[in-house]
C-alpha cells in the first residue's frame, strides 16, 4: 500500500480525485434505456430485462410482484439465524429512525400570525436493491425501515436477482412489494411508471453505475437520495492496532474494485505497520486487492491539524478516528465511527443507523438516508386582519421596491 507525505499535493489530489467514478459510456447507454422505458413501458422493461439479465425472464415474472407465497419461501430457506440478524438490524433501524421523523410546529411570529410546520410522509417510495456479486438484505431493510417508520404507505422493491436472504429481509422489513428487475430499466419504471408498476414520489438505494447514472437522468422528474459512487473509507489513528486498521481498509474495500480505502496518520511508524498488514491480509484475488492497488494510500501528516484537513479535504463516506479524536474537527463525512471496538462493518448492518452514505465528496453537503428522507415539510399560514394590517406596509414597501405593483395591490385592496 503506498505511503505519500501529506505535503505531496499531486499526490493528495490524485486520491482525492473521483473523476473516474463517471463513465460517458454508461451515462449513454443509460440514457437510451431510461428513454425507451419512457416510451414504451412495461415492454421496454420487459425486453431490456431479457438483454441485460435474464434471458429467461417473461413478462409474467417481470411485471407482476413476487407472490406472497415466493416471499415465505424465501423467509423459510433463510437459515434462522440470519432471520435472527435481520430482527435484530430491524429493531435498531426502527429505534434510531423514529427519533428522525421532523416534528410539525406551529409560531405565532406576531399577533394576528401563525405559521404551521406540517411533516407529511411520501405516498410511495422505491428502494432499489442490488443483485450482482453478492446479495445485499442489509441495503433491503437500510431503505424500507426508515420509510415505513416515516410513514410511508407504499414501499416498492426492485431487485434484479432477489436470493432468499433479500426476500425474508422484505418480509421483516414490512416492503410493500418486490420486483425481479434491476439495472436503469428498473429506474425509470419507478420514476415514469408504467402500466403494471406505479411512479413512485422518490428512489432511494444504491446501485452499479448503470443504476446510479439513470438516477441521475430522472432526477429532475422524480427525487432521489444522492448519487451514489464506489464506497469510501478514511481511518484517522495515530495509535490504532495496525491489523484492525488494516482489515477496516480491506473490508471496505471488498464492495466493488473502485472502492477507496486511505489511512490518515501523524505516525510514520504506523503507517509502515499498517501498510504491512495490509499486505499480510490482502487476498489473492478479488476486488479489494484492485481497489488498494489503485485507490488504497496512506497519508502522513506533519501534525494533527494537517492530517485533519487532509480527512476534510477528502469527506469520506466513512470515518474511522481514534477514541481520544476531536470528532468536532471532522466537518465533513458521512459518518464517523469513534474509537477501536466502533468497526466500520458494524454500521453496515445492525447499528441501526443508515449505510446509505453520501460518497464522491457530498458528505461536504449531507448525511446518510434516515426517515427525515421520507417526508416532506410544508408551511400553512393563517393571518387575521390585525396580522396583516400590522405587517402591511413592510409588504407594500417591498413589492414596490422590486416593482412589483400588483403584489402591492393585493394588499392595499383589503385596507
Amino acid at each position: 500500500m503506498r505511503i505519500i507525505d501529506a505535503s505531496n499535493r499531486a499526490g493528495l489530489a490524485a486520491i482525492a480525485s473521483r473523476d473516474a467514478a463517471r463513465r460517458p459510456d454508461v451515462e449513454r447507454q443509460a440514457a437510451a434505456i431510461v428513454k425507451d422505458v419512457r416510451i414504451r413501458g412495461d415492454a421496454a422493461l420487459v425486453d431490456w430485462t431479457k438483454k441485460l439479465d435474464d434471458p429467461r425472464a417473461t413478462a409474467r415474472s417481470v411485471l407482476r410482484p413476487i407472490s406472497k407465497a415466493a416471499l415465505q419461501r424465501g423467509w423459510r430457506e433463510t437459515p434462522s439465524s440470519v432471520r435472527a440478524a435481520i430482527r435484530q438490524a430491524v429493531k435498531h433501524l426502527e429505534r434510531v429512525a423514529e427519533r428522525q421523523v421532523p416534528r410539525g410546529f406551529t409560531v405565532r411570529v406576531a399577533p394576528g400570525i401563525a405559521i404551521e410546520q406540517r411533516v407529511q410522509p411520501l405516498a410511495r417510495v422505491g428502494c432499489y436493491v442490488p443483485g450482482g456479486r453478492y446479495p445485499l438484505p442489509s441495503t433491503l431493510l437500510m431503505t424500507v425501515v426508515p420509510a415505513r417508520v416515516a410513514g410511508v404507505r407504499e414501499t416498492i422493491v426492485v431487485c434484479p436477482r432477489p436470493l432468499p436472504v433479500v426476500l425474508a429481509a422484505a418480509i421483516e422489513a414490512g416492503a410493500s412489494a418486490v420486483f425481479a428487475i434491476g439495472g436503469a430499466q428498473a429506474i425509470a419504471a419507478l420514476a415514469y411508471g408504467t402500466r403494471s408498476i406505479a411512479r413512485v414520489d422518490k428512489i432511494v438505494g444504491p446501485g452499479n453505475a448503470w443504476v446510479a447514472a439513470a438516477k441521475a437522468l430522472v432526477s429532475p422528474d422524480c427525487a432521489i437520495d444522492l448519487h451514489a459512487g464506489p464506497s469510501e473509507i478514511v481511518v484517522y489513528s495515530n495509535r490504532g492496532n495496525a491489523e484492525w486498521i488494516a482489515a477496516d481498509l480491506i473490508a471496505q474495500a471488498e464492495h466493488d474494485p473502485a472502492a477507496r480505502a486511505i489511512f490518515v496518520t501523524t505516525k510514520r511508524r504506523l503507517a509502515n505497520a499498517v501498510a504491512q498488514a495490509v499486505e499480510r491480509r490482502m487476498p489473492d484475488s478479488g476486488p479489494a486487492k484492485t481497489s488498494i492497488a489503485r485507490n488504497g494510500a496512506i497519508v502522513v501528516a506533519r501534525t494533527q491539524r494537517e492530517a485533519v484537513d487532509v480527512v476534510n479535504a477528502l469527506a469520506p463516506e466513512h470515518l474511522v478516528v481514534d477514541e481520544d479524536a476531536n470528532v468536532d474537527a471532522f466537518r465533513a463525512a458521512g459518518t464517523i465511527f469513534v474509537g477501536p471496538w466502533s468497526v466500520q462493518a458494524a454500521g453496515d448492518y445492525a447499528t441501526g443507523s443508515n449505510h446509505v452514505l453520501p460518497t464522491g465528496g457530498a458528505a461536504r453537503f449531507r448525511g446518510g438516508l434516515g426517515a427525515a428522507d421520507f417526508v416532506r415539510l410544508f408551511t400553512v399560514q393563517r393571518l387575521t386582519r390585525r396580522g396583516l394590517a400590522g405587517i402591511a406596509p413592510s409588504v407594500v414597501t417591498l413589492a414596490e421596491a422590486e416593482g412589483l405593483t400588483a403584489h402591492a395591490a393585493s394588499v392595499r385592496v383589503r385596507r
